[in-house]
């Protein structure tokens, strides 16, 4: 296995321990830094993965975009746990305190993001104008959170 492909798998099971840890029921609760240290390695996760849908979308190389798209489609749901309450630092995260003031609304952009992004899998199985519409509605759901939710 080379380098790089060693350093995704890695990160990849970071990301999936670090998510659960926050997520599961009786199960360990990340503290406010490890929260705050966790989403942003999914995010990188997640905009590394979303790059190489748009560039191979782009490319018609849409067969090559199952693996990135099922990454997204999968890590998407562990991004809410990732923003517990009291997570909220402007020296280490880009989040802003919107979150937990609208959260109701953050959960639900959430969800459609999370709803998008479990299509994307299928329509890279499909064809082209079935993955367009797919990438655009993704990039239209994950845009709505970062424009409301995360300072430039």
């Amino acid at each position: 296995m080379s380098t790089g492909m060693m350093r995704v798998a890695v990160g990849g099971l970071v990301l999936v321990v670090a998510a659960g840890c926050a997520s599961m029921g009786g199960g360990k609760k990340l503290t406010a830094a490890e929260a705050i240290d966790a989403r942003k390695q999914l995010m990188k996760e997640q905009g590394a993965a979303w790059k190489n849908v748009q560039d191979k979308a782009k490319a018609g190389q849409i067969a090559a975009i199952v693996p990135d798209a099922e990454k997204l489609a999968a890590t998407a749901k562990e991004i809410p746990a990732l923003f517990p309450e009291g997570s909220l630092n402007a020296e280490k995260s880009a989040a802003k305190p919107e979150i937990w003031q609208k959260r109701a609304d953050f959960d639900a952009k959430m969800d459609k993001m999370v709803a998008e992004a479990k299509k994307l899998p299928q329509a890279a199985r499909a064809d082209q104008a079935s993955l367009k519409k797919a990438v655009d509605a993704t990039g239209d759901a994950c845009g709505a959170c970062h424009e409301d939710y995360r300072k430039k």
